[in-house]
This record gives structure tokens, sequence and C-alpha cells, in this order.
């Protein structure tokens, strides 16, 4: 299997781990030093901004699953450049507390180091979300 397949698996085997709720398992994916961020204004989202190592992002995608169901995604398109993977998604997000949902697409910008996810940006509509939770 070359690098491109390696990458493009083990983003499908996290994205397996938090549509399916496991935080432990989407941690395994990401380099220790791995980086998070989710992309919005701080000040209209606090999910937003960026969490760094297995401990930091290990609370926050527990706090994510558990607020969060993903359900149903699509990967739209994947496109690798050496180690990097932008991956368009849609899915269906379901607020746990309430069981509101609502289909949106997802832009995640991925860059590998060691076989593993060293950065994600994720692009995503924070309005909505937040629409969610008020």
């Amino acid at each position: 299997m070359g690098q491109r397949e390696e990458m493009l698996a083990l983003i499908r085997r996290a994205y397996a781990a938090r549509d399916g709720g496991d935080a432990e398992g989407l941690v395994t994916a990401f380099h220790p030093e791995g980086l998070f961020t989710l992309m919005g204004d701080k000040s209209a989202l606090e999910l937003t901004g960026s969490m760094q190592g297995h401990p930091t992002l290990r609370g926050a995608f527990s706090r994510l699953i558990e607020e969060f169901g993903f359900e149903g995604r699509q990967i739209l398109a994947e496109l690798v450049d050496g180690d990097r993977v932008a991956v368009h998604s849609r899915v269906v997000v379901r607020h746990r507390p309430t069981g509101q949902a609502s289909s949106t697409e997802i832009l995640d910008l991925f860059r590998f180091q060691d076989g593993k996810i060293v950065e994600l940006i994720e692009f995503a509509d924070t309005a909505q979300i937040k629409a969610m939770i008020s």
C-alpha cells in the first residue's frame, strides 16, 4: 500500500471512530503532538479553537462526541498532495441533548507526520451548530 492509500485509510478509520462515538480510537489516529483546530469565532461558539496533544485531544473529542453525533457520512472528495490531504464530506450532525439533527458539509485539512495525523483543521458551519445548541 502506498503513502496516499495509507493516509486515506487512516482518515477513514478516524472518521469511523468519530462517527461511532469512539474518542480513544480517534485520538490514536493522531501523532502524540497532534493539533486539532475547529475554525470559527470562539466568542460565538466555545467549541472552536485549537487543541494539541493526546491528553487535550482526548478530552476535547470526548466532549464533542458527547454533544454531537455524526451520522451517514458521505465523502464527496479527497485530494492528496504529499503529506497533506483535503476531505470534503457531508454528514448529519445530531445534537445529542436535544436530538435535533441537520445535514451539513465539512472540509477537513490534514497534515501527516510519521504515519499519523499531526494537524487537522476542520471547517464546519459553526453558525448552524450554534443554532442547534441555542
